[in-house]
């Protein structure tokens, strides 16, 4: 059950045992070197076989709906699934992939769009995640619906459903997610994922070859 209380963990909170094996199985670890590019000359990691860009609708930071598949269409999109009050995982993706994003012309932003799914809908609000956000990246654009939804979503794209850790005595609690980053590219599909330890300059590296 889910905790109505609406304070963030403390900062130095790590995640229980369970979500631990389970971010290490999704990617996620300790901060690792550069990657070595692949045969195709990215240093992401390549999927097993291209993920669709499923059609699904969920309400973004404006209280509007978000048809995701429509509204990405044509862009080299990332989607990650997290939640605001992660301890680790979730500020170091956005804080990574908004410094690299800066260092690119506007006409190569304007061509990226990064899309955050909140994993907690119980914690996050709308106005919750836009302030998140914003201490990352305006353009950042993000969504929530019910937390079934979301798990729903997740499977369709070959990540395990969310999972919410012990309530602790202050009311705060973890969630395990799947700790890398699902890159769209514009021709449609997904063939890359990036995790937990990408380095700014894997991003950096990626981004133009993504947008060929």
């Amino acid at each position: 059950m889910l905790s109505n209380d609406r304070s963030t963990p403390p900062r130095h909170t790590r995640v229980f045992a369970t979500v631990l094996q389970f971010l290490v199985l999704a990617g996620c670890g300790a901060q690792a070197p550069a990657a070595e590019a692949d045969a195709d000359g990215f240093r992401g990691t390549a999927l097993t076989e291209p993920l669709p860009r499923v059609d699904f609708t969920l309400t973004d930071t404006q209280g509007q709906p978000f048809a995701f598949r429509e509204r990405t269409d044509g862009r080299l999109t990332f989607l990650f699934f997290g939640y605001t009050s992660c301890p680790d995982v979730c500020p170091v993706h956005m804080t990574n992939l908004a410094a690299v994003l800066q260092r690119f012309p506007h006409d190569v932003r304007s061509r990226v769009m990064v899309v955050f799914v909140t994993t907690d809908p119980e914690r996050d609000t709308l106005e919750r995640i836009r302030d998140w956000l914003d201490g990352f990246d305006p353009s950042f654009i993000g969504l929530r619906g019910p937390v079934d939804e979301v798990n729903r979503i997740q499977t369709q794209f070959n990540l395990p459903a969310a999972g919410v850790g012990q309530l602790r005595p202050d009311g705060s609690y973890d969630v395990g997610h799947a700790a890398s980053i699902l890159a769209f590219q514009p021709d449609g599909p997904a063939r890359l994922a990036y995790p937990f330890g990408t380095r700014q300059a894997d991003w950096e590296h990626d981004i133009p070859l993504l947008l060929r």
